[in-house]
């Protein structure tokens, strides 16, 4: 098991260059010149040719990427070119704002999608399995910009149950230890504080949850039916054990092979929406920042951001392949050869 780990993380290093040539051969085919953005359409052209050798861009681009990775492997992404700081120092701040997003709508898309798809499964044709799909069908086809605004319009302006933009209230001075909001106000020892800032972060979490809730639902009502159709269910039916017992212990565990693989992909499709979301919301994270720094063609924001992103995508995927030998014993030992 020790030596397939091993393998896969070595395998990670070609990967992740060929992300890092595809990130910055895309970001410089972006239309449009980030000198001239920076200096204004009215600057003369000595300015303009004298900004652009001092930020390297008169170089041929396999020198800039050279001399970007060479700072990459250091741990520095480079200057903002509109902003003049420092990217590495902006992105620590904003990516544990995302992530916090992130990974508390996916654990909402988790919860309520395999809970949903479970029920289906155990009450198949039933009321319970017809809205479940329908509602499971409406989710993939909402595009989640159409639903933020929906839910910001009804929840946060018409009924004023949850607030409609920021991580906490303006009045509340949080200690930024750790950068994820909850955990930092529980450190605190402030509920106030932490009741404030799950509350806004409930909204537009769910709402980020969408885009992986349905899928999961529709993959788990398959998944379970085909592993409830298996003769070790029906023997462990047979055998008296309690309901609950069966659909955990015997029919879940073994249904969540293709549900884990599923939930690795989809973070790709979350760290995505989390660009609209945090727009939408004015959620200070990686997607808000990155939709700005698209806008004024900041060029080091964009790699950095896209760089980080593909490589969480990847170490999560990694560790989906890793749970694989904990869910199924057959790779535990294969892997171990």
């Amino acid at each position: 098991m020790t030596q397939y780990i091993l393998r896969r993380l070595i395998s990670l290093i070609p990967v992740l260059i060929g992300v890092s040539i595809v990130v910055f051969a895309l970001i410089r085919m972006i239309p449009g010149d980030p000198v001239t953005v920076m200096l204004g359409d009215r600057a003369r052209l000595e300015d303009i040719e004298r900004v652009r050798e001092e930020l390297g861009f008169n170089r041929p681009i396999h020198e800039q990427y050279i001399e970007w990775m060479g700072r990459v492997v250091r741990g520095d992404l480079g200057i903002s070119i509109i902003n003049r700081t420092s990217v590495a120092r902006e992105l620590r701040a904003r990516l544990a704002a995302t992530l916090e997003l992130v990974l508390f709508g996916l654990l909402i898309g988790v919860v309520v999608g395999v809970g949903i798809g479970i029920v289906s499964a155990l009450r198949r044709n039933s009321w319970i399995d017809l809205t479940a799909t329908v509602g499971a069908l409406l989710g993939v086809s909402m595009p989640i910009y159409w639903l933020a605004l929906i839910a910001i319009y009804a929840l946060a302006v018409n009924r004023q149950i949850f607030p409609p933009s920021s991580r906490i209230d303006a009045t509340f001075m949080v200690e930024r230890t750790t950068g994820f909001m909850l955990i930092d106000t529980l450190l605190m020892g402030n509920f106030a504080y932490f009741r404030n800032a799950l509350w806004h972060l409930i909204l537009p979490a769910t709402v980020l949850s969408t885009t992986v809730m349905p899928i999961l639902a529709r993959l788990t009502r398959a998944s379970m039916l085909e592993v409830l159709r298996q003769d070790y269910v029906r023997t462990a039916e047979a055998k008296g054990l309690r309901p609950r017992v069966v659909v955990i212990r015997h029919a879940l565990k073994n249904a969540l092979l293709p549900i884990v693989t599923v939930i690795g992909l989809q973070l790709g499709g979350l760290l995505g929406g989390a660009l609209l979301t945090e727009t939408i919301f004015s959620w200070p994270g990686m997607g808000l920042w990155t939709y700005r720094a698209i806008l004024s063609r900041d060029y080091p924001i964009v790699q950095a951001v896209v760089l980080v992103s593909a490589t969480i995508y990847v170490l999560v995927n990694l560790l989906v392949d890793i749970s694989y030998a904990y869910l199924d014993p057959r790779i535990r030992v294969q892997g171990s050869r």
